[in-house]
Formats: C-alpha cells, structure tokens, sequence
C-alpha cells in the first residue's frame, strides 16, 4: 500500500520532471528559433548582395552602351527623315532620349504629333469615320480592307505626313489641311509648322498596359503598323514590360500581319533600347522589320544579334 509521503513525492518527482523537461524543451526550441532567424537573415543578405551585384553589372553596362552609343549609330538614318508620334503614358525622357538618338544618327526630324485619350479610347468613332472620310487628300485613297478605328486613322496619318520610295509625299496644303481637321476635332495635337514629310516613322507608346487595356492597345498597334506601311517603315516601341498583355506591342507580335508592317523595341527606356530603336530604324529603310528587346516575341536582344 502507498502511504501519503510516497505519493507527495511521486507527484514532486512528476512536476520536477515536467519543470526540466519545459526548461530544456524551451532552451532547445529557443536554439532552433535562433538558429532559424540567423538562417534566415543570413539568406536575406545573401540575396541583397546579388542584387547589388547585378545593379552593378547592369550600370556598368549601360555606361558602356552609353559609351558606344555613337559609335554605333552615327550615320545610320544619314538621309532619312523621322516622324515621331506619342501615346498618352509615354514619359518625356523616354521621348527626349529617343529623339536625341535619332539626331545623333543622322536622320532628319519631321516634327512630332501627340495621339490624344479621345482617340486611343475610341469613344466617338463615328466622328473620326466621317472626318477620316472628308479629309483623304486628292488623289490618295485609303486601303478599303481598313475597317476599324485604328488602321483607318493610321493610313490617313500615313497618308498626310510619310512617303515612300515608291510615293510622292502629298501636297503641303493637303496635309496641313487634313491634320488641322484631325487636331480640331481633339484627337491629335502638334506644334504649328513644325510637321514636314517623312520616309520614317517613330510610334512611341505610353507605359505597360494590363490585360484589360486590349481595345486601347489594339487601336495603338493598328495605327502604328498602318502608319508605317505608307512610309519606308517604322517602329513601335515602349518600355521594359511594354510587350505584355494587352500593350501594342504585344497586339503587333501577335498578329503577322501587324508584325511584318512595323518594327517592335520592347526596352527602349535603357540605351541598349535607344540604340536598338535607331538600329531598327535604319533596317525599316531597307525593308527589314524585326521584333527587338527582352519580352515576350522578341527574337532578338538588337539588330544582328540572332
């Protein structure tokens, strides 16, 4: 029989036991927490240091692409001119950086028109049919399969401001005309003057446009490549991330027809981009259209680079 004294013992013998094993327990727990944190923050450095060290090689290559930019572009749009045209979004030292470039290659510039939101979004598209309608100079008429907004606008601005090897560029009256209707109707805007016939075109479009965009990029895409097909060619270009979802550049990569009509640069907010653009241009003059940059469609990083 168990007397009083031995189980009051036994029950001290079980909380001590219960009391060591909580104390190791917590310490050995204690020891995993620590050494799971100190895990942690060691990979957490681990991954900033390599992000560092890419920052660095990334500067250093854009130093050298700035570096070599010259060389590389000097003379290659000697004897072309360039029609520069921008998208709501685009940022102004995309638009500056780019236009340098082009002066720096030799091309001439024909001035620059402004697609305004009333336009890309396509909310009175029965007043742009008639004016696009009325306003076809004497003479040129518009591709009859061009049925939607886009294209349709994208020929008659062709058809105003670029020329072919193959074409005559219209009369000056004409497209003053035909643009002045267009700016008065709110759906593009430029500088007085300061439009003259072009062999090229430069689409520049805004930022990155979500899956939900695919009207507005849809329109962009028609209405550069129809822009370009009247000319000696062109290119649409954006930013790094302009070829995903619903942008322009994604619409032309992924129809042939588009795609075979107008170059594509996918990063031209970086000098390697810049340079590309310029490089593209110049292939457009000797009808080459190609798909350039880091997202999806590109074929190649540049120009020669396959």
């Amino acid at each position: 029989m168990i007397s009083l004294r031995q189980h009051a013992i036994s029950l001290v013998a079980v909380f001590l036991a219960l009391a060591l094993g909580l104390f190791l327990g917590s310490g050995f727990v204690g020891d995993q927490v620590n050494s799971l944190t100190g895990t942690k923050r060691d990979r957490i450095g681990d991954l900033e240091d390599e992000r560092d060290q890419l920052n660095e090689k990334l500067n250093s290559a854009d130093s050298f692409d700035r570096a070599m930019a010259k060389r590389l572009i000097t003379g290659t749009l000697k004897g072309h001119s360039v029609l520069v045209v921008t998208v709501p979004g685009v940022v102004d030292s995309d638009v500056d950086a780019l236009k340098e470039s082009v002066s720096a290659a030799g091309a001439s510039f024909a001035g620059q028109i402004q697609i305004s939101d009333q336009l890309v979004g396509d909310t009175e598209a029965a007043k742009l049919r008639s004016i696009v309608d009325q306003t076809i100079p004497a003479g040129a008429q518009l591709r009859a399969d061009f049925v939607d907004s886009g294209s349709r606008v994208g020929d008659l601005l062709g058809t105003l401001t670029l020329h072919s090897a193959d074409t005559r560029a219209v009369a000056t009256s004409d497209s003053r005309t035909g643009l002045e209707v267009l700016r008065e109707a709110g759906f593009i805007s430029y500088v007085d003057n300061a439009i003259t016939p072009a062999d090229l075109v430069l689409v520049i479009s805004g930022g990155v446009y979500d899956k939900d965009s695919g009207a507005k990029g849809q329109l962009v895409g028609r209405l550069a490549a129809a822009m370009a097909a009247r000319g000696q060619g062109g290119a649409l270009v954006g930013r790094i991330g302009s070829a995903r979802g619903g942008s322009p550049i994604a619409i032309v990569r992924s129809d042939p027809a588009l795609g075979n009509a107008i170059s594509t640069v996918d990063n031209a907010d970086v000098p390697t981009g810049q340079i590309t653009t310029v490089l593209a241009l110049a292939e457009e003059g000797k009808a080459r259209t190609g798909a350039y940059g880091t997202g999806p469609g590109a074929v190649a990083i540049t120009v020669g680079a396959r």
